[in-house]
């Protein structure tokens, strides 16, 4: 039971001090998009997926010890074998942390993601002007999304 404790409070601290990593990668990769600096965040991303690498291994020795204590691989199984392993529950504040830099990862990735988003529809938009096969320049619906290209006149929006 002691031994399992410290295993996973290892696989936990590793995985908190990977995502905190992971994010500093990515606060640094949205500045590198900005500044439109092509050849540094070639070298922030190659860096970024060893990074992932070392999370994904983090994960596949946590979910090795959930099995190998009988329990499932998903947030359910840990939390039993947290349970289990660690009545006092001095590692839930570990496995919070996990959770938290997670989310914090997924945001910023996604917000590293809208901006690439954002410039490729510029680009496309551009490229589509100069050898004019752009069809119609995308306009913003009603909603904000980019409204669908449609044939025809509208000649009148209510009866």
């Amino acid at each position: 039971m002691n031994a399992c404790r410290e295993a996973l409070g290892s696989l936990l601290s590793q995985e908190v001090s990977l995502l905190s990593e992971l994010a500093g990668l990515l606060e640094r990769e949205h500045g590198l998009l900005v500044a439109n600096d092509v050849d540094s965040l070639e070298k922030a991303m190659d860096e970024r997926q060893v990074t992932v690498g070392k999370l994904l291994q983090t994960e596949d020795e946590r979910r090795l010890l959930c099995r190998a204590h009988g329990r499932e691989t998903d947030a359910e199984g840990i939390a039993q074998l947290m349970a289990w392993c660690d009545p006092s529950g001095m590692l839930k504040t570990r496995w919070a942390d996990c959770a938290k830099g997670a989310t914090q990862c997924r945001e910023l990735n996604d917000r590293n993601g809208a901006l690439v988003t954002a410039r490729m529809r510029r680009v496309e938009t551009l490229l589509g002007a100069i050898t004019g096969q752009s069809q119609e320049a995308p306009t913003y619906g009603p909603k904000g999304a980019y409204a669908s290209v449609r044939s025809g006149r509208v000649l009148a929006s209510k009866a």
